[in-house]
């Protein structure tokens, strides 16, 4: 599976932003996907997570209620959804795939390029 980014940006903050990852290859819909993001200096975290039918997601703390994940397996492709952002979102975006549901990196098999929030004030 191969992962592609795309989306990112300079905003300002309260805006919205959708990002996208397409994914190619036969598998993808049979592949779990989840949203990363890792900020200058510090660890890659984890923002969200969608099941392969897309009904089961999971959001972090610091954006449940701001931003929302979706995908289209027609498409392959998750979006994801990004409301009422502030500066602290500034960071490249990560999007995985892998074949179980979890919260670490480590359990991710494909990782895509990454793509850029700058969230300015």
């Amino acid at each position: 599976v191969q992962l592609q980014a795309s989306g990112g940006g300079l905003v300002q903050a309260g805006d919205s932003l959708r990002l996208s990852c397409a994914g190619s290859g036969r598998t993808f819909s049979s592949n779990v996907v989840g949203w990363f993001r890792q900020a200058p200096g510090k660890e890659r975290d984890i923002v969200a997570t969608i099941s392969r039918s897309g009904g089961s997601t999971y959001y972090a703390d610091s954006v449940k209620g701001r931003f929302t994940i979706s995908r289209d397996n027609a498409k392959n492709t998750v979006y994801r959804q990004m409301h009422s952002l502030k500066r602290e979102d500034t960071a490249v975006y990560y999007c995985a795939a892998g074949l179980r549901i979890a919260t670490m990196a480590s359990a991710y098999d494909y990782w895509g390029q990454g793509t850029l929030v700058t969230v300015s004030s």
